[in-house]
């Protein structure tokens, strides 16, 4: 039996103001090419989205290193 493990899909909500914010966590997650495998990142709907073997904290704790707030849902 193969040892598997399934990508995450995440959809986080970060408070970005410019482009220099977008920036920022392009670059973080372009650094976590090990862990993510595709990403988009939206200025206009403040959206983050995330495919890949990285675990929520972890992404989340890396996104908030740029000085972004990320506002998770209940």
């Amino acid at each position: 039996m193969a040892n598997e493990v399934a990508e995450h899909n995440y959809q986080l909500n970060v408070k970005m103001t410019c482009g220099g914010c977008s920036g920022a966590v392009t670059r973080v997650l372009t650094k976590a090419q090990q862990e993510v495998s595709s990403f988009d990142v939206s200025l206009d709907t403040q959206l983050v989205n995330v495919k890949g073997l990285i675990e929520q904290e972890a992404l989340v704790e890396k996104i908030r290193k740029t000085g972004k707030q990320v506002r998770l849902g209940s």
